[in-house]
């Protein structure tokens, strides 16, 4: 009798009832959410990471706000070149705001969890805001060749409707290249492991930890990247008219002057492209949680620099924000 019931107990247990019941159960406990383990995974170095982040995001949020307030306040920046820049540092505020302040209170708070829901929805803006930020970059590319290779067309080309149209196709297109990835990551069952190794969510840590099939979104990640990098193509060409132009004046200065604005320019797209891209043009097997410091450089670093390389540099918007400081504390 009892050989007879341990027989029974066996026979329930590897059913394919039981099996489905607890894959199912596991599947369930799984996505009820994640654990962010942060840049290093050490709580020491965590605390330095925390002061750092700290401080960058003091900066971003300053800056980029200060950028807005004076170009939308000094009617002598009311042109495609500063609304580009502006709608740049709007896009750059929203871009380091969701992840570093659930990075900062996480680490305050002592808790690394994050829900399925919640993690879904930050993939969903990183990944939007990521591409709107490229776009938004090879239309100022695109602007400032237009300004200087066709100066006496320039009002005509870059109108008011091309630059309302210029912004509004970067964000559908952003977008469009955005909803796939989340629905198809959203399909996706996760068991076991539900540690992301880095300090937001991923979208190459969450395919690491899915229990499914991910060949398909994996190519379709690659599809992402190749999209993502098509305004890099834009901005190469534009430069490189920029250049063959200034290169057949023959003023020094104003080659000189022209080579140190694409330079910083340059500079900012190399570091935003080249991280991206090392971070993401590789096998899924290569991603450990020392790449959370590379993440790091496109997520938090170049939206602080941006307001620094495109605007404090600029003699226009110099003065434009000392009128602004000037009015603010009269009043």
């Amino acid at each position: 009798m009892i050989v007879t019931h341990s027989k029974f107990i066996s026979n329930l247990d590897s059913s394919p009832f039981h099996s489905e019941g607890v894959m199912k159960e596991e599947n369930q406990s799984s996505t009820m959410g994640f654990i962010l383990l942060g840049i290093i995974g050490q709580q020491q170095q965590e605390d330095v990471f925390f002061i750092l982040f700290l401080f960058i995001y003091l900066i971003t949020l300053i800056g980029n706000l200060l950028i807005v307030l004076v170009i939308r306040s000094d009617i002598r920046l009311h042109n495609p070149m500063y609304f580009f820049l502006a709608n740049l540092s709007f896009v750059d505020i929203l871009f380091s705001s969701v992840t570093v302040p659930k990075m900062l209170s996480n680490h305050f708070s002592g808790s690394k969890a994050i829900s399925f829901g919640g993690c879904l929805t930050q993939m969903y803006f990183m990944i939007d805001l990521a591409n709107t930020d490229s776009y938004i970059l090879a239309v100022m590319a695109y602007d400032r060749a237009v300004a200087i290779s066709r100066p006496l067309h320039y009002t005509m080309i870059i109108s008011p409707m091309t630059c309302f149209l210029l912004v509004v196709g970067s964000w559908v297109i952003a977008n469009a290249n955005t909803l796939p990835h989340i629905l198809l990551t959203a399909s996706l069952s996760f068991c076991g492991n539900q540690e992301v190794a880095n300090f937001y969510c991923d979208m190459s840590s969450l395919l690491k930890l899915s229990c499914s099939d991910i060949h398909f979104n994996v190519k379709m990640m690659y599809l992402g990247l190749g999209i993502f990098c098509v305004p890099l193509i834009c901005i190469i060409i534009s430069y490189t008219w920029v250049f063959s132009t200034v290169l057949r004046v023959p003023s020094t200065k104003g080659v000189l002057k022209a080579f140190s604005t694409c330079g910083c320019h340059l500079t900012v797209v190399s570091l935003y492209y080249g991280t991206v891209m090392g971070m993401y043009f590789r096998p899924l097997t290569s991603y450990s949680l020392k790449d959370a410091v590379i993440t790091m450089m496109y997520t938090a670093v170049t939206p602080m620099l941006n307001p620094f390389i495109y605007s404090l540099r600029n003699r226009d918007v110099k003065a434009a924000l000392g009128k602004l400081f000037s009015k603010t504390i009269s009043s």
